[in-house]
């Protein structure tokens, strides 16, 4: 008689409070995020809104209420997403719990030191990369401390292989980490202080690397992660398909991280960068749109639950705006295109339909699928949920088609001459009030989208209420052996790797190397792929079958991911990065900061005034009418950051310091109305009351001098001295047209800043 034996069961209770508890954090902080959002929409409507208060002007308040909606909201519930998604395709409880806890208190008390410095001007000036020092290096820690959590839980899996949603993951991780740590380089002047590692147009596109990948691998690729395990869930269907998936991650984590040169086309970056950025971003359609197809067809035969179940119907409208969103950005990025569209509410409304469609959506229908399962319940009313919704979705429309006809009309105002060759509306507040009605609707766009998050609140609240917390529990086979890793000589030299890197490679010689690139590139390619396809008919193998023996260990994966997101980054900034920084560039050299004009410019920062004014003349002809001559790299080449900008709701400033004297700004700052009847500007009074602090002007000197400023050699009293002498200078000018003027008050730095906007010497060229 034969005896079979049963192969023993492991029970595995998953760590679901560290889910509930970044999902709860994630729901809070997204009201807050959100009501943010109306504030500082409801001060560009009513310049009154910002109540003559530092702490709450709109310049302080964007940046709180960018960081809050990507970084706390979208944050906390991709963690939450995460980790409750990853313990059970990998049948394993995070390893440490200890870890878990650490990263979602050390999260939060980032989100909070944000909350905190953020209105008090304490910022960095770069987009979506605002934090202080200090909190970057918090960040870090806890991005590290996550990952750790993260990949220990695959090392010790019980599932053989990696599920899509986990690739998604991996990419996500590593891809922050590059970016975040690249983009952070930076150099203090104290505690709350520093200046970046690069400069001017080095500055810009290590920014805009950082940004436009910031929201490809933060705010895409977790969410199609949450995508491709929540949406099958919901629908009970599998993914439509497995190769589409494997086509759309690769495709998708290559070839985003080369576009980031579209937020600087028109501008006074190199032409191949910008036509590199392009040519990419054009390119991104088609992965873009895979993964959308593949989330939507995976609903397939769940038609009527859709009409039915609110989470469905949340999935499936944030993946649909995740596609409208991702068509709109190629679309943008043609040069053409851009030309209308940069610097105005088009690309409000475009970053919008994202952040509100996509990522908003796909957060309220995961919390809706998540909450009756952590607490073992049914949701309270699916009639609320359904009204939020429809609530969410038409506050969505209201806001998109009202920044879509506000910065489309900016663009044509703007760019619009006569045949006499005479600007059309040469005074830029025409362009802001003919904007009003929009800027209001955005408002009330806002507002109903806040109201429907207040509902989700509300119901979430009565669903939990009086019930109590279950963790998910599993029981597995006990392994007989360790999960099966694949060694990185098999990881790296099979052929769809082989194969793969030799397109990748044959592709950046025929776009970097010209006519003999072109030469050597198309018979490589060509070469490359009739060896592919005989390889696979002749072997007996296919790509699925080696793709699967990748999957069995996370560390070449992972090695592969990175190669790929690192290949595109590395291309783009390093030969910008071999621009000599101390001599001049484009037949320019941008005149010196005095010690004043430096703290002026840091005043600037600090009240966020770059968030609607830019510094870079495109070559435009009724750009060079308005403002003057079309800017130029050498220009900005000791900004440290760089200011050229992201939106225009007044007017470019690079060559505004030749145009107003001392007391146009004087009284500007004081009262904008009173110079530019219309203004939708802020007031600035504390500026007239604030003594400036120049015993901080000797370390930040010094700092720019380590950066390669060529800043003469003074001791710390020269340099005060020489600050004080030149606001005693315009001070007495004011005294001379009636205004009494304090010498050291912030405002006559800030002067000093704006006055010498547009200063550079040309260079004579070398015979």
């Amino acid at each position: 008689m034969t005896t079979t034996l049963t192969p023993a069961k492991v029970r595995i209770e998953f760590n679901d409070a560290v889910v509930r508890a970044f999902m709860l954090a994630a729901i809070a902080w997204g009201a807050v995020g959100m009501l943010a959002g109306v504030l500082i929409a409801s001060q560009l409507a009513f310049h009154a809104m910002n109540f003559d208060t530092s702490w709450f002007t709109f310049g302080r308040l964007r940046p709180l209420h960018t960081n809050a909606a990507i970084f706390a909201f979208v944050g906390n519930m991709m963690f939450a997403g995460i980790y409750h998604s990853s313990q059970r395709l990998l049948k394993q409880r995070l390893p440490s719990d200890f870890l878990a806890w650490v990263h979602f208190w050390g999260w939060q008390l980032i989100i909070v030191a944000a909350a905190i410095t953020l209105p008090m001007g304490l910022t960095r000036s770069k987009e979506y990369a605002e934090l202080i020092w200090p909190i970057n290096a918090l960040v870090v820690v806890i991005w590290v401390i996550f990952a750790v959590n993260f990949f220990w839980t695959i090392a010790r899996r019980n599932e053989p292989t990696l599920y899509v949603a986990l690739w998604f993951y991996i990419a996500t991780i590593i891809t922050v980490a590059m970016l975040y740590i690249v983009n952070h380089l930076q150099i203090p002047t104290s505690w709350t202080h520093s200046y970046p590692l690069f400069g001017g147009a080095q500055d810009a596109l290590v920014q805009w690397w950082y940004g436009h990948n910031a929201v490809a691998f933060f705010l895409t690729t977790p969410i199609l992660g949450i995508m491709y395990y929540y949406m099958p869930k919901a629908a009970e269907r599998p993914v439509y398909s497995y190769r589409l998936s494997i086509v759309h991650f690769w495709s998708l984590v290559f070839i985003y991280i080369w576009a980031g040169p579209h937020h600087l086309l028109n501008t006074a970056l190199p032409s191949w960068l910008q036509s590199l950025g392009m040519v990419f971003s054009l390119m991104l359609w088609a992965p873009s749109w895979g993964g959308m197809l593949n989330g939507l067809l995976t609903l397939r035969g769940a038609w009527d639950k859709l009409r039915t179940d609110p989470v469905l119907k949340f999935f499936a409208a944030g993946v649909t705006f995740y596609g409208m969103a991702t068509f709109e950005g190629p679309l943008m990025a043609i040069k053409s295109v851009n030309a209308l569209s940069h610097y105005t509410d088009w690309t409000i409304g475009h970053v919008h339909a994202g952040t509100l469609g996509w990522n908003g959506f796909m957060a309220a229908g995961m919390f809706y699928w998540l909450a009756p399962r952590l607490w073992k319940t049914q949701l309270y009313s699916v009639r609320l949920a359904d009204i939020h919704f429809w609530t969410g979705m038409v506050g969505i429309l209201l806001y998109i088609a009202s920044m879509w006809v506000s910065g489309i009309s900016q663009g044509l105002m703007l760019n619009a001459v006569s045949p006499d060759g005479v600007l059309v509306y040469p005074n830029f507040v025409e362009v802001v009030t003919s904007a009003h009605a929009m800027m209001i609707t955005r408002t009330i766009g806002g507002a109903l989208y806040l109201a429907g998050w207040v509902l989700m609140i509300y119901n979430l609240t009565r669903t939990i209420w009086g019930t109590q917390a279950v963790n998910g529990v599993i029981e597995v086979a006990a392994p007989e052996h360790e999960t099966p890793s694949l060694t990185f000589a098999a990881a790296f030299f099979n052929a769809p790797v082989l194969y793969s890197a030799a397109l990748v490679v044959f592709s950046c010689i025929w776009m970097f190397g010209g006519s003999l690139g072109f030469l050597i590139a198309l018979p490589g390619l060509i070469l490359t792929v009739i060896t592919a396809l005989v390889h696979f008919e002749t072997s007996g193998s296919t790509w699925g079958q080696w793709y699967e023996r990748l999957l069995a260990s996370w560390v070449p994966f992972a090695v592969l991911t990175f190669i790929a997101v690192a290949l595109g980054g590395a291309i783009q900034i390093i030969p910008t990065l071999t621009l000599e920084r101390t001599t001049a560039i484009d037949g320019i050299h941008q005149k010196l900061y005095s010690p004043l004009e430096l703290y002026g410019r840091d005043l600037y920062i600090r009240e966020g005034c770059y968030l609607c004014h830019s510094q870079m003349i495109r070559p435009f002809v009724s750009e060079s009418m308005r403002y003057g001559e079309p800017s130029k790299l050498g220009e900005s080449m000791y900004d440290y950051p760089f200011q050229w900008g992201s939106k225009r709701t007044g007017p470019d400033l690079a060559r505004v310091g030749v145009k107003y004297d001392d007391l146009w700004h004087y009284r500007h700052m004081m009262n904008p109305r009173s110079t530019s009847p219309g203004s939708i500007m802020p007031n600035y009074p504390w500026l007239f009351t604030q003594n400036s602090d120049y015993s901080v002007l000797p370390n930040r000197i010094h700092v720019q001098q380590m950066l390669g400023v060529p800043f003469p050699k003074q001791t710390p009293e020269e340099i005060v001295a020489a600050a004080r002498k030149q606001a005693e200078e315009i001070s007495t000018s004011l005294h001379g047209k009636g205004v009494q003027a304090v010498p050291d008050r912030e405002i006559i730095a800030l002067i000093a800043y704006l006055k010498q906007l547009g200063q550079f010497e040309k260079i004579p060229a070398k015979k």
